[in-house]
């Protein structure tokens, strides 16, 4: 038996890395998953490949239409919704004088007011059914700052805050909201984050060889903590911010600098 039977998910940011693995979980454990992302092609190869219990919409999460459709094309395929995983998100590395307002704001529309429009349209639809579990991916830079990542860090510590107010307006209805907090995570995500650097799995588990566990996240680390988060057994758990980062935000061990 499934720890997510009879339970229908959305996961944005599905056609790879972390929102992949993630929608694999959830349809092993049992969940029907609307996997949903801008990269069609591979959304739809990772859909076919999971199988049945699954199906992929084009999503451009700074869209109100665009979320409309996909929790309608949720109950419309499925019969209900029970799960939200607002996963989507891009990174950018510019410093605060050399970023521009459209930059910082575009990354804002797609961190923050995305997981906003989401929630918003999603909520609603799991009250019918007595309620759900949304999980937001923040980051660990929505709980310590980074420099040169103005419009990232600032996006993840607003859903942060985002996530404990929806947790408190939702409860009433049944619905659970929390937020993760991954550290490194080897994703095309990072990889793609520094322009003109190849990223290997060596060369990250080698950036993170000082952290008590000593190397970069997998996404196999992240995602069992969505499905916890996500199922009846974290039915106490609300409003509430889990750290996934092999220690990073411990502290110095002395390391860092050798």
């Amino acid at each position: 038996m499934g720890r997510l039977d009879g339970k229908v998910s959305i996961i944005t940011g599905a056609a790879r890395g972390q929102g992949e693995t993630t929608a694999r979980l959830f349809a092993s454990e049992g969940s029907k998953v609307v996997l949903t992302d801008l990269l069609e092609a591979e959304g739809e190869t990772v859909a076919a490949d999971i199988g049945a219990a699954t199906c992929f919409v084009k999503h451009d999460v700074t869209s109100e239409a665009d979320w409309r459709r996909v929790v309608e094309t949720a109950v419309e395929r499925f019969g209900r919704l029970d799960i939200l995983v607002n996963n989507a998100g891009i990174m950018q590395r510019t410093p605060v004088v050399d970023c521009s307002v459209e930059e910082f704001r575009g990354v804002l529309d797609v961190n923050l007011v995305g997981p906003f429009i989401g929630m918003k349209i999603a909520a609603p639809v799991m009250r019918l059914t007595g309620g759900g579990a949304i999980v937001n991916v923040s980051s660990i830079q929505g709980i310590v700052g980074r420099a040169g990542t103005p419009g990232y860090t600032a996006s993840k510590f607003g859903l942060r805050g985002l996530t404990k107010t929806t947790a408190l307006e939702l409860g009433t209805f049944g619905i659970r909201v929390n937020s993760i907090h991954p550290g490194g995570v080897d994703t095309p995500l990072i990889r793609d984050a520094v322009a003109g650097i190849e990223m290997t799995t060596e060369t990250l588990d080698a950036a993170h060889a000082h952290l008590p566990v000593p190397r970069c996240g997998r996404p196999e680390d992240i995602a069992p903590t969505s499905l916890f988060l996500a199922s009846d057994e974290a039915g106490y758990i609300t409003g509430a911010e889990l750290v996934i980062d092999g220690g990073m935000t411990c502290g110095y061990t002395g390391r860092e600098s050798r």
